[in-house]
């Protein structure tokens, strides 16, 4: 019973955290409009 109690628990605050983040938004800024500059391994 008590694991149960306890699952119960972190879910709710599991729940309360998403909802949370959720009611603050997207952080402020913008993104770079640069790409990001990847290389491709030389196949031998």
């Amino acid at each position: 019973m008590r694991a149960l109690i306890v699952a119960a628990t972190g879910l709710a605050l599991a729940f309360a955290l998403v909802l949370t983040i959720t009611a603050l938004g997207t952080p402020p800024g913008t993104t770079s409009p640069k790409p990001m500059l990847t290389t491709v391994p030389a196949h031998p």
